[in-house]
């Protein structure tokens, strides 16, 4: 077997590839970034639920128009605070990415109120049991 000592020798600069991994990874987030992610998730996951145990909204199509905001605000939430996307290209956060995230956001709610429905319209209806002997 023969080693690569090419692949052992340090980047210039000194440091390896491990180091510099290290330092960029620094610039992600901090504890207190990733709690604030944490807690507004928490928050933007517990009033929808309020919301639909509770019935304050009244209205079951006002609901879910409302659960599917704060989805799509919980979706924005992950993506800066837990994926670190922000509005400089360099980091990821180009038209591209706001693009196919706005796409799959729209297909996943869609698609999920469709199969609602769908499965909420093909249901076998209840049938009155008691008059059969």
């Amino acid at each position: 077997m023969k080693i690569d000592s090419h692949a052992l020798q340090p980047e210039a600069g000194g440091h390896d590839a491990h180091d510099s991994a290290v330092h960029d990874s620094a610039a992600h987030g901090s504890l207190s970034s990733y709690l604030i992610g944490f807690g507004l998730s928490v928050v933007l996951t517990a009033i929808p639920f309020w919301l639909v145990m509770s019935g304050a909204l009244g209205s079951k199509q006002l609901t879910a128009l409302v659960v599917m905001l704060f989805a799509a605000v919980q979706i924005v939430v992950h993506m800066i605070y837990f994926l670190h996307m922000n509005t400089r290209s360099e980091n990821g956060w180009t038209m591209m990415a706001l693009i196919f995230t706005i796409i799959m956001v729209v297909i996943a709610l869609t698609g999920s109120l469709w199969v609602m429905h769908n499965l909420t319209v093909n249901m076998m209806p209840v049938h009155d049991m008691s008059g059969m002997r």
